[in-house]
């Protein structure tokens, strides 16, 4: 089986990514990061997740973003109700780029060419590391500023979830059998892993369970 990192947050999306890369006959190598989040319940998650989905390898890097803030997912600052306009306060500065930046380091290390992440650009909150400009662009550094790309046979980017609306992935993840009951998506979830069930994260996932018709396992707080 081929190789695969995958960045496994413990939310909804990233659960459904891991069991797109399995069915695809990749050996997954799931990656989660630790930085400095306050919804640190969903990397509990991402455990469960990689073990009922088959990953054959699960590790957690610690990088601290807390230490420079700038976001309320990783600073003092309030996380706001669901709605408003422009990049909210949740974005975290360049996590995004730092997250795939390790997974590409884990790759080369591993002897992988891809790397699978659960970037959506349809139902998300707007974030700019979420388009699929960026991903185009990071899969061109990848191959630019690695050995495997120059010498190699060149890294790729998976984003399947890009262009799904939410509902989609509902679907897809319940086609793929995966237990959307173990993941958690919440930005204000409690160290239960329970909802707050009004942040953009809450909104969007019950938006889309609702939309697919799907009853909605997750529990709130």
């Amino acid at each position: 089986m081929k190789k695969a990192v995958v960045l496994l947050s413990g939310g909804m999306d990233s659960a459904v990514v891991v069991a797109i890369a399995r069915e695809q006959g990749y050996a997954v190598h799931a990656l989660s990061v630790r930085y400095g989040q306050r919804h640190t319940s969903e990397l509990e998650a991402a455990v469960r997740v990689a073990d009922s989905l088959g990953a054959v390898a699960h590790k957690t890097v610690h990088v601290d973003l807390r230490s420079i803030g700038g976001s309320a997912l990783t600073d003092d600052i309030e996380v706001p109700e669901a709605g408003g306009g422009g990049i909210p306060v949740t974005y975290v500065p360049a996590r995004n780029t730092i997250m795939l930046s390790v997974a590409l380091g884990w790759a080369e290390v591993l002897g992988a060419t891809d790397i699978f992440c659960g970037v959506n650009a349809v139902d998300y909150s707007g974030y700019p590391d979420c388009r699929p400009e960026f991903i185009d662009a990071f899969e061109k550094l990848a191959n630019l500023a690695t050995k495997a790309g120059v010498e190699g046979a060149g890294l790729r980017i998976h984003a399947p979830l890009l262009k799904l609306s939410k509902a989609d992935i509902v679907r897809e993840g319940v086609r793929l059998g995966v237990d959307f009951a173990q993941t958690v998506s919440c930005y204000r979830a409690d160290e239960q892993g329970r909802a707050c069930g009004h942040c953009d994260a809450c909104q969007l996932r019950a938006a889309g369970f609702a939309d697919a018709d799907v009853p909605d396992p997750t529990r709130y707080a």
